[in-house]
């Protein structure tokens, strides 16, 4: 439910590190090329350079203080609070059979994230990128109903969540199409997994505003978020796979492979 609400962020968040990377090896085509001038914030990395991978993690960091404020002239939203308009989870069958649906989400923290390690594979058409996020605070209004652990749940109103020492990996597989003629990347498989080291919810107005059982949901959810997020990770993994693999389809079917990789 909240776990929800919390990964979609980190969705967004793997999304902006995810077109990060890709705008780095897309400053490096559009520099050879000499065809428009890269900005002066992208560092440029050479698809050669043994080290490429370290070069990588270095543009990210470069990108950092921009990634706060935005980058429109990339489609970058600021990120800082990082804002999604809405997020809905159906989780129909086992022991979380919840609807919720989350509106408004203000995330902050989500660029003090810490880039572990971007591994890159270009012959096999291969990208895994490790992440560690200190802390996320969130803000959104809800409204759900349904069972969570076989306890009745419903509501609407406002809610709270502190998450912390978050680890996330992204994996991707890529692959060549035809189209109009050229060859394009096309990303294949895309696999997420993660995990929370801490977390702890508030939902305001839990059972039409009845404080007692309001307070004891609150305090049920809190002791129990680890089995509660146990039973939703593999929804919300897939979920959140199926919308990585969207965003960079949508930057690789852009630009023709000899462009945005040349040899």
């Amino acid at each position: 439910m909240i776990i929800h609400k919390r990964n979609t962020l980190l969705a967004k968040i793997f999304q902006c590190s995810i077109v990060i990377v890709y705008l780095c090896k897309y400053s490096e085509t559009r520099s050879s090329s000499r065809s428009h001038e890269v900005p002066s914030f992208l560092k440029i990395c050479h698809r050669t350079d043994p080290k490429i991978n370290d070069c990588l993690k270095q543009s990210v960091e470069s990108l950092r203080p921009y990634l706060k404020k935005g980058i429109p002239e990339f489609g970058i939203p600021s990120c800082e609070p990082l804002e999604i308009p809405e997020v809905i989870l159906d989780q129909g069958t086992g022991a979380v059979s919840v609807r919720s649906t989350y509106t408004d989400i203000k995330v902050y923290g989500p660029t003090e994230f810490v880039l572990k390690s971007v591994k890159i594979d270009l012959d096999k058409e291969r990208v895994r990128i490790k992440l560690y996020i200190p802390e996320l605070y969130m803000t959104s209004k809800y409204s759900m109903e349904g069972r969570i652990l076989m306890l009745p749940i419903s509501g609407s109103g406002q809610s709270r969540g502190n998450y912390s020492n978050i680890d996330a990996t992204v994996s991707m597989q890529g692959e060549q199409i035809d189209k109009n003629g050229e060859r394009y990347l096309n990303i294949k498989d895309l696999f997420v997994d993660f995990n929370i080291g801490h977390a702890s919810v508030q939902l305001d107005d839990l059972f039409n505003g009845d404080q007692e059982l309001g307070d004891a949901m609150n305090l049920f959810l809190n002791d129990n978020w680890r089995n509660v997020a146990n039973e939703i990770k593999p929804v919300l993994e897939d979920t959140i796979g199926n919308l990585f693999k969207k965003i960079c389809n949508k930057i690789y079917h852009k630009y023709p492979v000899t462009e945005l990789l040349p040899p």
